[in-house]
């Protein structure tokens, strides 16, 4: 799986396993987190968005948790 770099002040790199709806983010801080059963459309979401960080916040953090 491979982590995409990406334009954001609190997010590096994201990557996402499509076969295991497993989302995986690089914070700047240094820290990676892995998130299971994200649909891709979330993945898409997170990509396209102009904040990635308020993206997070409200989609991603605390819903998906391994």
């Amino acid at each position: 799986m491979e982590m995409v770099l990406v334009i954001s002040s609190a997010i590096d790199a994201v990557g996402y396993d499509k076969d295991r709806q497993q989302l995986f983010i690089k914070f700047k801080q240094g820290d990676t987190y892995s998130f299971c059963r994200v649909p891709e459309s979330i993945h898409q979401g997170l990509m396209s968005a102009s904040s990635k960080g308020g993206y997070y916040d409200s989609f991603i953090k605390g819903k998906f948790d391994c």
